[in-house]
């Protein structure tokens, strides 16, 4: 490792680098970009309150369920090559996504997007594991993978905000079409190819139990968030975690398994997964709220709205970018720890809106959420892909960005239908029996179907709907709050043994694992 670590790159590593970035920025654009259009795209689309959350979720869903297979197809066929058939995929199902025309339609699209996604991500980190060798360097680099992933956050609301103030709700996937020609162009000329020097074939049986596992799993989360203990959920779950054991089992008995199972070995790589994974449950449920809150509670047109939702995603871009130089003088366990402390004030902020409304208590709070955000990807990104050998980065990668995008997901889902419970407790039986069956159905359902029928309600009714949707979201943060002081305090005593990035130094509680 030292001789690798000696290694410096090249000015051409670097300009490798930014190319990188587009994909990387592309697809955290794509995040905030929805995030701000669903109110547009609801009242065009109509979508059912479950429908809506599988507009969000079937990206999530499908890009957690292929990123595995999708960084193991890449190790034999070519991280790069994968890269370039993706971005066409990708520019392909946002332009079918752009001009779909039922909720249907675009939840398939969603879903086409997620499958394309899942080849970008895993390759662009894979890609960054061989093209910087030197610990620093490639934390550094990773840094700016992250703060890329932000800055696309950063810039999404504000794009989004220009493009719903002049166009349709489904200009906004439009988007990455100039994104991906302009990859197609660059990434020949400045990426290098990197494909496994023995790569075996990919095992169908193992791909079947990855996805299977994945989507049956956050699938009865989904209906237990949704519906509570019954047997449709439970017997989902169950039939996930069967699928997990079969596939931990099978990857074991292959000599060229999907995912390398030996990495869970390391208490680096799996606490770091952990943290990965708990952090953007929290941040993907709240995410869906604060800008639902923005424009619906508090009314604010796509422009604004966008425009306040710059300053959390520029936190995380600085978290994203500070924390890995941070990490050269205080081990990485600590500064995770002490950001993720932050956050949780920030979700403490978020449960005070019942009490104390307004944009600023928001916009502060969801910063702080931000912040920790910025800090776990990058550092634990890191910490993931570094524990790894180099042969076996692209499992590394893969499974990094499989517990984030599972992550959203499952906080989209679980926690964005906790609220939703939430909101019909509050409304049912306060919609008076005067009120059209449609309209009434449609104000108990969530707040956005409320809105859209505001003409046929009574004026407090649609004040009372405002408030159920903050009770909703307060619950939610708190719920994040608990879950994010227990990751901390988990980072911070199960990651003390990793030394100051560079020094190579982890304790021998990490090698007698």
């Amino acid at each position: 490792m030292s001789a690798l670590a000696v290694q410096k790159a090249t000015g051409r590593q670097w300009a490798g680098l930014a190319v990188l970035a587009l994909p990387t920025a592309l697809l955290g654009l794509d995040v905030t970009v929805l995030y701000l259009a669903l109110p547009h795209l609801a009242a065009d689309l109509q979508p059912s309150s479950t429908q809506t959350l599988w507009i969000m979720d079937a990206y999530g869903f499908l890009i957690a369920g292929f990123l595995i297979t999708m960084g193991t197809v890449g190790d034999r066929i070519g991280r790069r090559k994968l890269l370039m058939i993706g971005a066409v995929a990708f520019g392909v199902a946002s332009v079918l996504a752009a001009y779909a025309t039922s909720a249907e339609m675009l939840i398939l699209a969603r879903a086409a997007l997620g499958v394309a996604g899942a080849t970008l991500m895993p390759s662009t980190l894979a890609l960054i594991s061989n093209m910087f060798a030197d610990l620093r360097q490639r934390a550094l680099a990773i840094g700016v993978w992250a703060t890329m992933f932000a800055l696309g956050m950063a810039v999404g609301p504000l794009v989004g905000g220009v493009l719903l103030e002049h166009f349709w709700w489904g200009s906004v996937f439009l988007v990455a079409v100039p994104v991906v020609a302009l990859l197609l162009v660059v990434a020949p000329v400045l990426l290098p190819e990197y494909r496994a020097p023995q790569p075996g074939p990919v095992d169908l049986m193992s791909v079947a139990l990855s996805l299977f596992a994945i989507l049956a799993v956050v699938y009865g989360l989904k209906e237990f968030a949704k519906n509570g203990l019954e047997p449709e959920p439970i017997l989902a779950m169950a039939a996930g975690a069967g699928a997990a054991v079969f596939f931990v089992r099978r990857q074991r008995q292959l000599v060229s398994p999907l995912l390398d199972v030996r990495l869970f070995a390391s208490r680096t790589f799996s606490v770091a997964l952990a943290v990965l994974l708990v952090g953007l449950v929290g941040v993907g449920g709240v995410m869906l709220l604060v800008t639902q809150y923005l424009q619906l509670v508090e009314g604010l047109e796509p422009l604004v709205a966008g425009a306040w939702m710059g300053p959390p995603a520029l936190m995380m871009l600085v978290a994203a970018i500070s924390a890995p130089l941070i990490a050269r003088r205080i081990r990485p366990g600590y500064v995770v720890a002490i950001t993720l402390a932050l956050s949780t004030i920030g979700y403490l902020m978020l449960t005070q809106l019942d009490s104390t409304p307004g944009i600023a208590l928001v916009v502060i709070g969801f910063s702080l959420v931000y912040l920790g955000l910025g800090a776990i990807a990058a550092l634990g990104t890191d910490l993931v892909v570094g524990a790894a050998p180099p042969e076996r980065a692209g499992s590394a990668a893969a499974m990094s960005e499989t517990v984030q995008e599972l992550g959203i997901a499952v906080g989209v889902a679980t926690l964005g239908s906790l609220a939703t419970a939430i909101y019909r407790g509050r409304i049912d039986g306060n919609v008076p029996v005067s009120v059209p069956e449609a309209a009434a159905y449609a104000a108990g359902d969530s707040l956005p179907g409320a809105l859209a029928v505001a003409d046929q309600l009574p004026t407090d009714l649609v004040a009372q709907a405002k408030d159920a949707f903050a009770s909703g979201m307060n619950v939610v943060a708190a719920v994040g709050a608990i879950g994010i002081t227990a990751l901390a305090i988990l980072a911070a005593v199960m990651l003390r043994h990793i030394g100051t990035i560079g020094s190579g130094q982890i304790d021998d509680d990490e090698v007698r694992l």
